[in-house]
């Protein structure tokens, strides 16, 4: 009852200044993916109380899980105020692990200013370009996050574009040019998206990708992040396939340790996540380590990139000294993208890691994305 009073405010709100049809109910079952549940009027601040010369809305839209499910994702669209009145293009947007509580979405820190990578969004707004960024499926809405599961980050972003399309308040229409960008688990999601967007949201005028830092095979993270500084991520991962596939019962396999770790780890932000769960050994934490069952490599497998080339221009970048991510996933990707025809332009970030990587190529790969926007070929370096 709450979602639907809330659902009829915002329109009543929204049909103040334009005729805006009715948003869809979330009892609804009949909506497509891309539907909007509802709509309210939020703020962009890339720092707390910096102000920016935007309009933004925090979005519930339809979507679909990574087992086909129809399910209800939230996001936030943001819109540059500079007086443009024409069409202007859209970045669906995903950003790199911030935690699996709800507290830690996107858009519940974006009225605050403290949402990571909000300074490299800005960067996209500043051109004059609209973006919409994916809370992802579980983050921020009821149910837990379905960290690392690819298929349902690929959704969820493109599912994000079709709902900023259908904001009329957004400005934007169906000829509106898309861009696709993220980088680590953004990465992930938007490398997902470029492979679905042919079969899966076809109508989208999708430009090009700028995806970086990929996980593009999650079962050769297991021995790089297992009792490392990194393990709270590999346990966090854990949590986000559990979610997506819930018959893996995560917690059959967990030891009392186990149980307590992934428990504060689907509560917690990343900053706490990542100390808490550092070096952990899943010798430690289980009774038995589920990698090493059929149904969980299976499942794994399931999010594994490189099987559909995409079918619009890529730039793909990654870190030679990545210590998250090897660099040979990234090169890996390339490669198996590159054998399916796809038009990829590689980059290799020579100096820098994982985290800096993100902020050093974030310009190169919005003048890429710019270029792809104003009509410019092209031709990859595969």
């Amino acid at each position: 009852m709450r979602v639907r009073t809330r659902v009829l405010a915002c329109v009543a709100a929204l049909a103040l200044t334009s005729a805006t049809p009715a948003l869809a109910s979330a009892e609804d079952t009949t909506g497509r993916p891309g539907d909007l549940v509802s709509a309210e009027r939020s703020a962009f601040h890339p720092l707390p109380g910096q102000p920016t010369a935007t309009k933004a809305w925090k979005i519930h839209y339809r979507s679909t899980s990574a087992t086909g499910a129809p399910n209800v994702v939230s996001g936030t669209v943001i819109v540059p105020q500079d007086g443009r009145t024409g069409p202007r293009p859209l970045v669906t947007y995903a950003v790199g692990t911030v935690g699996l509580g709800d507290s830690c979405a996107p858009s519940a820190g974006f009225p605050h200013g403290t949402t990571m990578e909000a300074n490299l969004i800005q960067q996209l707004t500043w051109r004059g370009w609209a973006v919409v960024v994916t809370d992802y499926e579980g983050l921020g809405t009821p149910g837990e996050h379905t960290y690392t599961a690819g298929r349902s980050a690929g959704h969820a972003m493109l599912d994000a574009a079709r709902a900023a399309i259908r904001l009329p308040e957004a400005g934007l229409g169906a000829d509106t040019p898309v861009g696709i960008m993220g980088y680590s688990q953004g990465g992930q999601a938007s490398s997902w998206a470029a492979e679905l967007h042919s079969s899966y949201a076809p109508e989208l005028k999708v430009k090009g990708t700028a995806t970086g830092g990929v996980p593009a095979r999650l079962a050769e993270l297991a021995p790089v992040h297992d009792g490392s500084y990194g393990s709270g991520l590999l346990f966090m991962a854990a949590a986000g396939q559990d979610a997506a596939y819930p018959e893996l019962r995560l917690d059959s396999y967990l030891n009392q340790a186990g149980k307590a770790l992934i428990g504060f780890l689907r509560n917690n932000c990343v900053a706490a996540d990542t100390t808490v769960g550092s070096f952990k050994r899943i010798s430690d934490l289980t009774v038995k380590n589920p990698l090493e069952t059929p149904e969980w490599q299976a499942r794994l497998a399931e999010s594994d990139l490189g099987t559909e080339g995409p079918g619009h221009p890529v730039y793909l970048y990654h870190a030679l000294a990545d210590e998250l991510i090897p660099y040979s996933l990234g090169s890996g990707l390339r490669k198996d993208w590159c054998a399916r025809g796809a038009a990829v332009n590689w980059r290799t970030i020579v100096v820098g890691e994982h985290v800096s990587g993100v902020i050093s190529e974030s310009p190169r790969a919005a003048d890429w994305l710019a270029d792809r926007f104003a009509g410019k070929p092209a031709s990859g370096n595969c």
